[in-house]
């Protein structure tokens, strides 16, 4: 068992925790009932940290020089789906990506204008397992980011000492407004960041992190999509009785949603003309899970290794789950999924993983974009965590999806597990857990370079088999750990 630093249960922990409490109530990232007065809303569903999440130096090496890795791995997926739209890579890499996209949303993605662009945020999932760290997944349009600032500041103003803070004390809304400032460019008008209905909940966090950089000096709004209004000149944000112009907008809406969007073809068409500048791109072929298959694919090893290198290339493999595309498309009978071996045989049928044993389906079912169920954990199936009938049913709903939504099959990892301190909302007593951690680093891309703001560690009890924000999880951001 890995044992993180702990913070002794005194009263000055305590103390502590019920700051960072009222703090985030007066900030209004949460709310409180009037009726009952318990916290509720998004950021009610973790307990308080008595600290920082402790890493090492050796760490903080390792997730200083990830954010230009993934950089590179983006570029080249980028380069991959094009030439294989060119037909210099094999057409099915294009159509897996494309699969389930609307055809007008798949034109447009290819369109000279943004062909080069990439996504300006990148966040891994990171599971610290014995065996090294495992990414599980990338997200382009992450939530969090105005939590782990807000968290940051917060425990920086109640800490009894100076801690050493991944990223710095203030990197994250740093890093957002270097990244923001670099999408502006040249153009005259503010930042908007625009929250659909689907992504509500993530909402205060963004009008939290957009206060922040208004006070840094770069105007920020949060608004609503039906807030933006077209002119012949641009893009104009309605904040209560005043219009302003707007220079770029942060998209914090998934893909999947775009038919749900007031005034989204405007948008569309406004950064198609250069009206306005719109970070993530609408480019849903970067924003699927299966790009970790491809990374693994057998036939595709010539393009990674030209791309990226040998060295990268294996670093990446090894960092990112062995991965398949779940295509019930049959398979020649001389022929074998890649790398898929049950029972030291290769296997040619996906069915042939229903029946496995337990201690044979260690593997994780998920999604891989472009649907209501590819984000936040939803939609995921861990195979030796369910009873076989379970199991073998989410299979065949994967298989049967695989038209409009493709799911992929990945090895299950599992994160180390070790102890937390926090506090108890009912009594305020401080208590250890037992649990297991995710981490998730935010970079932001300036100038081709993807700099950490900081690190976001999620911490559910050890019995969970996905780490996700909950009731039961602790959240608190990283730190380098004290010499000791």
């Amino acid at each position: 068992m890995h044992h993180w630093p702990e913070q002794p249960a005194t009263d000055a922990a305590s103390h502590r925790c019920s700051a960072i409490r009222r703090q985030l109530i007066r900030a209004g990232l949460w709310s409180v009932s009037s009726s009952n007065g318990e916290a509720t809303g998004f950021t009610s569903h973790w307990r308080v940290a008595t600290t920082p999440f402790w890493l090492t130096p050796d760490d903080l090496a390792f997730f200083s020089d990830l954010g230009g890795r993934l950089l590179s791995f983006y570029r080249a997926l980028n380069r991959l789906y094009f030439e294989s739209v060119r037909g210099s890579q094999p057409p099915w890499v294009a159509s897996y990506l494309d699969q389930g996209k609307p055809e007008s949303l798949v034109v447009y993605s290819r369109m000279n204008r943004f062909r080069q662009a990439l996504p300006a945020v990148i966040r891994p999932d990171v599971l610290p397992t014995d065996h090294g760290m495992v990414i599980t997944e990338l997200d382009s349009v992450p939530g969090g980011i105005g939590v782990t600032a807000a968290l940051t500041r917060f425990y920086e103003e109640a800490a009894p000492r100076e801690w050493n803070w991944i990223g710095g004390a203030s990197g994250m809304i740093g890093r957002f407004g270097d990244m923001l400032r670099h999408q502006i460019g040249a153009r005259t008008g503010i930042v908007a960041i625009v929250v659909s209905d689907e992504a509500k909940e993530y909402r205060p966090e963004m009008e939290w992190a957009a206060d922040r950089l208004r006070a840094g000096g770069l105007d920020t709004t949060c608004i609503h999509p039906r807030d933006l209004r077209f002119t012949e000149e641009g893009f104009r944000a309605q904040i209560g009785a005043e219009e302003r112009p707007v220079a770029a907008v942060y998209r914090f809406f998934e893909l999947f949603d775009l038919k749900n969007i007031p005034k989204v073809e405007l948008l569309m068409y406004g950064a198609k003309k250069d009206l306005v500048e719109v970070t993530p791109p609408f480019k849903p072929a970067l924003e699927e899970k299966l790009a970790f298959a491809l990374l693994h694919h057998p036939l595709l090893t010539p393009f990674w290794e030209r791309e990226l290198g040998e060295d990268l290339y294996r670093s990446l493999q090894s960092l990112m789950p062995q991965t398949w595309v779940l295509d019930p498309s049959p398979i020649p009978p001389t022929a074998v999924i890649p790398n898929l071996i049950l029972g030291g045989r290769p296997l040619a049928d996906w069915r042939s993983l229903a029946k496995a044993g337990q201690k044979e389906r260690r593997y994780v079912l998920k999604p891989s974009g472009f649907s209501e169920q590819a984000w936040g954990s939803r939609g995921v199936s861990v195979g030796h965590d369910l009873p076989q009938a379970e199991w073998e049913a989410a299979l065949d709903r994967a298989m049967a999806s695989f038209p409009q939504t493709p799911h992929v099959l990945q090895v299950f990892h599992k994160s180390r597990s070790g102890h937390v301190t926090y506090q108890d909302s009912d009594s305020g007593e401080i208590r250890s857990m037992t649990g297991r951690a995710r981490l998730c680093p935010y970079y932001f891309v300036v100038e081709g370079r993807a700099e950490l703001g900081g690190i976001l560690a999620t911490v559910t009890p050890a019995e969970k088999k996905v780490i996700h924000g909950m009731q039961d999880a602790v959240m608190v951001p990283c730190a380098v750990a004290p010499v000791t």
